[in-house]
């Protein structure tokens, strides 16, 4: 938890772009419960909702809050722990003493939520609330507001505004998350000896976050299949002469994430055909890294980055035409049909459970339908504090390039028959975290994880 002014600042902040909207009423945060897995006193690991985490930092469950817009009033809503709770939690601190940490004076138990909101509603108050992404916050709003489908579009774009933009407590926060992502990274990397099976690696990095932070920001990718963007199997023997592909990050103890993502020889060298598709990728990391900065609009960052991706398969003779027309029909979806980044900070898809379109779209973008471009999550002008992923990939999907093939797309500029000859290649994807600085960008952490090949192929040496 940040300190209070932190919190303090982020609310005031909040009530003022409201207001400044012309909005009235007030304003609805519902914070997480406990979900049972089996039974009710075995639950899912817990985790907070992050918009509440950033506005009030309070990491237990079955917390609400009210914000007065008008008055600027701000109630905390929980139940203090009875004799029962004590018994097998043993004594906790008090929830005004908890809210006071966070600069909020006025609580009330949960059960008066209830009846506030009806006020407000009799009242004909509008109440502001962001969309729902668990069940229990669905049937919560229901019970409240006869309906949850009724989020507040000016509250979600007052709250990306701010989220957009990390403060540099966040910067901090998600540099450790990097840290962190590059130990686990690096115990995974060197574990990496053919004949055991993944989920030994798995264990192994994921332990180290469990041992440092909260856990892991997603579910962890390690795969001797790349050409799965999401593979999230682990049961596979690591045979020598394939590539392993590694995506995964860290959860601080703050919440914040990280998210890198590497690929290895599991033999600790890699053959001549995988260090070509190795370094074009590799290079379209380090071009979209470089074009990053102020100003420039995240989505063309991608369009040059598959302008580069398509330059080098066409030196190897995979596909060939003009490039500028190549990337304008969206050929480079066959070989990555993913977007170049997202957001990152709270959630390592950050703020996408307010919209993807809105969160990673600027008002006059409109999402393409190409296959790739078509799922950038992350296309606005950049501006400084914006913290977004840079992750190329190239991969070899059979089932696509046939239903290409079949289908005639790309044909003319697609070398179908050399393509054959990738079928069991798997896939490569390099990924890193980026914060937008005033003058150009950074790589976000202490250190960054060795990408070239021949740096890969030396930390696999040691």
């Amino acid at each position: 938890m940040f300190a209070k002014e932190v919190y303090v600042s982020r609310r005031r902040t909040l009530l003022a772009k409201m207001a400044a909207q012309g909005q009235k009423g007030i304003i609805l945060f519902i914070g997480n419960v406990e979900a049972p897995a089996q039974y009710k006193d075995n639950c899912y690991k817990w985790r907070q909702d992050s918009s509440w985490l950033y506005y009030f930092g309070l990491d237990d469950p079955q917390y609400a809050a009210i914000l007065d817009i008008e008055s600027g009033e701000e109630t905390v809503y929980a139940n203090d722990v009875e004799i029962g709770d004590i018994i097998w939690m043993g004594p906790q601190p008090t929830v005004a003493s908890k809210a006071a940490l966070v600069g909020v004076a006025a609580t009330k138990p949960y059960g008066a939520l209830e009846a506030d909101v009806e006020k407000a509603l009799a009242a004909g108050r509008p109440v502001h609330h962001l969309p729902p992404t668990r069940y229990y916050n669905t049937l919560k709003l229901m019970k409240l507001l006869g309906s949850a489908d009724g989020s507040s579009l000016p509250l979600i774009q007052a709250v990306i505004s701010m989220r957009l933009v990390k403060e540099e407590v966040e910067i901090a926060a998600i540099d450790d998350a990097c840290a962190l992502g590059y130990e686990m990274h690096s115990v995974a990397r060197d574990s990496i000896v053919p004949g055991i099976i993944e989920q030994e690696i798995v264990g192994k990095m994921e332990g180290v976050t469990l041992a440092k932070g909260w856990g892991v920001s997603f579910p962890t990718i390690l795969t001797q299949h790349g050409e799965t963007l999401h593979n999230h199997l682990h049961d596979k023997v690591i045979e020598p002469g394939k590539l392993m592909v590694i995506d995964a990050g860290a959860e601080s103890n703050e919440h914040y994430a990280s998210d890198f993502t590497r690929t290895y020889p599991t033999s600790g060298k890699f053959t001549q055909k995988q260090r070509e598709i190795y370094q074009i990728v590799c290079n379209c990391n380090e071009l979209a890294f470089s074009l990053t900065k102020p100003g420039t609009a995240y989505r063309d960052v991608h369009l040059a980055a598959a302008r580069c991706m398509l330059d080098g398969l066409s030196a190897l003779g995979l596909v060939h035409g003009d490039l500028d027309e190549m990337v304008a029909l969206g050929i480079a979806g066959l070989f990555q049909p993913h977007g170049l980044g997202h957001n990152m900070g709270l959630d390592v898809h950050d703020m996408e459970d307010l919209g993807e379109n809105l969160v990673g779209y600027d008002p006059d973008q409109t999402r393409a339908k190409q296959l790739g471009l078509g799922s950038l999550r992350m296309a606005r002008r950049l501006v400084p504090g914006n913290v977004i992923t840079d992750e190329p990939g190239i991969y070899f999907i059979p089932a696509l390039i046939e239903q290409w093939k079949q289908d005639g797309t790309g044909k003319g500029f697609v070398n179908f028959a050399k393509l054959e000859g990738y079928y069991d290649f798997g896939g490569i994807r390099l990924e890193d975290d980026v914060l937008v600085t005033a003058d150009g960008a950074r790589r976000c952490g202490p250190k960054r994880l060795p990408i070239a090949p021949d740096d890969v192929e030396a930390a696999m040496a040691r």
